[in-house]
């Protein structure tokens, strides 16, 4: 992209300071976003990203500082202002109405009408249009509660493209998206920029940013440190600007020692049908990896292991003993952790504290129970000790979650598989929205795990994940498993061909 340096920029922040109870989310920021640049946004959690691209979305007013759009400085009262101005916003976490249609939601506070009436025929056939120009398949009648979290994704990009905008913001828009869709929104972004929109971009994805970045702000604590090209500069130097050191190397070297089989799975099919005749076996002293598109049926198959989903047919051996039926709170008690995939959905209570939702899993256990009263102070010596393990960041544990970022809650969520006596540890999307910094201290606490003897599955959509941490991988293709790799088996070309293969053939 090629563009007038000489040009007033489309967006132009001066001196932005946001200071929150306790915390200055934002330092005297300054930033500058051209028309038909993709502009990104690099940072660890809790760098001030989020609260950078809420204030100027309209969510939070600057305490101080200036926002000026096309040379002239407005002040942005709502998200409904901010859209009226032409800033519309994707951000990461969804703000969906469940019980309404994805039509619904598409213009909702925007509604189509013919006089006073609303139009419901061109809604659809908007929101048709829509979907359709982004190439996901999502009928527009469907309800929100119906759809996974990556459908709902879609619906969140889709609202940021439903009216012309002189700035699009996108906050990890692909964290839940296979290949071909982040391709289509690509594409689209592109578009945008032809036209002579400035796009802001959050992503913690290397490849993304050589991909489709023109420039990168980073921030750290707060403050900028530095813009940079995102086309020369290096993958090294952009991380110690995020964190202020080196990292020589992600992904941790990682010691096998298996052992005794933890868990078996025979010919399992779910009543839903997302799995169908699924074997696997997961032994202590391993990482086992489960590759696979969006919807190929890698979450449900452990999903169904641990009681959250029913079981059609199948057995599922746990420690010796078949488990099938077994509902969630049973497979705790008998040793069995699952860290869900969206933390804030399912994973924690967001408006309780650190405290609370780090010990949830050992409630009802002697170690935090006095007759009929709990052991507070128990509670607070476990969670600070957990807190520190996993490097909490403030180490506030009576803070309610939702007051911490996504990195952090992440790590709350890692905590709660520390406070019983766990066998088996699986991980769905361990490391979704997380910063590179936080994602290395992820990899290091699950090779801990596995190095302690314990059994350990990773779900996830990001490859690189399951090539670099697994001793065995499972690749799941509609619902089957297609390939089970071993050791030097686990190569990207080998699990793609997987992920692909009747599309291909």
């Amino acid at each position: 992209m090629v563009w007038n340096g000489e040009e007033a920029p489309i967006l132009r922040v001066r001196g932005l300071t946001r200071t929150f109870p306790g915390v200055r989310a934002l330092d005297r920021v300054d930033l500058d976003l051209r028309a038909g640049e993709v502009h990104v946004l690099f940072g660890e959690n809790g760098a001030g990203k989020s609260t950078l691209i809420a204030t100027l979305a309209g969510v939070h007013a600057p305490d101080e500082g200036s926002i000026e759009l096309r040379g002239e400085e407005v002040r942005l009262h709502s998200v409904h202002d901010a859209r009226e101005h032409g800033i519309s916003a994707v951000f990461q976490e969804f703000s969906l109405v469940e019980e309404l249609t994805i039509e619904e939601n598409l213009f909702l506070g925007n509604e189509l009408k013919r006089g006073p009436f609303l139009d419901r025929k061109a809604a659809r056939r908007r929101a048709r249009e829509l979907l359709e120009s982004l190439e996901f398949p999502l009928r527009p009648e469907r309800k929100v509660k119906t759809l996974t979290r990556a459908e709902k994704q879609m619906v969140e990009i889709a609202k940021g493209f439903r009216s012309r905008v002189s700035v699009l913001i996108l906050d990890e828009p692909t964290a839940s998206l296979t290949e071909r869709e982040t391709e289509s929104l690509f594409a689209l972004v592109r578009k945008l920029q032809a036209k002579g929109a400035g796009i802001l971009y959050i992503t913690h994805r290397m490849a993304e940013i050589r991909e489709i970045g023109d420039r990168v702000t980073v921030l750290r604590d707060g403050r900028k440190i530095e813009t940079v090209d995102a086309g020369s500069t290096s993958e090294e130097e952009l991380v110690r600007l995020m964190t202020g050191r080196v990292i020589d190397q992600i992904f941790p070297s990682i010691e096998f020692s298996p052992g005794a089989e933890v868990l078996r799975v025979e010919g399992l099919t779910t009543r839903s049908g997302h799995v169908r005749d699924a074997s696997l076996e997961v032994h202590a002293g391993e990482i086992v990896g489960l590759a696979g598109l969006v919807g190929s049926g890698k979450s449900e198959l452990l999903r169904a292991c641990y009681g959250l989903d029913g079981i059609a047919s199948g057995r599922v051996v746990f420690l010796g003993e078949e488990v099938n039926g077994q509902s969630p709170r049973r497979m705790i008690r008998r040793g069995f952790f699952y860290g869900p995939p969206d933390r804030r959905a399912e994973g924690l209570l967001m408006n309780r504290s650190v405290r609370e939702n780090i010990l949830l899993p050992a409630i009802g256990t002697a170690a935090y129970r006095r007759g009929g009263f709990l052991r507070t102070g128990k509670e607070r010596d476990t969670a600070a000790e957990l807190a520190a393990r996993l490097q909490l960041q403030p180490p506030r544990i009576e803070r309610p979650v939702s007051q911490f970022s996504g990195g952090n809650q992440q790590k709350v969520l890692l905590a709660k598989s520390l406070t019983r006596d766990f066998r088996l540890f699986v991980f769905d999307e361990p490391t979704v929205g997380v910063d590179v910094g936080t994602r290395t201290e992820i990899y290091r606490f699950l090779a801990e795990l596995c190095e302690e003897g314990a059994a350990v599955v990773v779900i996830s959509s990001d490859l690189p994940e399951v090539l670099h941490l697994s001793r065995r991988a499972y690749v799941l293709y509609r619902g089957e498993i297609k390939a089970h790799l071993v050791g030097e088996e686990i190569t990207q070309e080998n699990v793609l061909q997987h992920f692909f293969e009747r599309e291909v053939a």
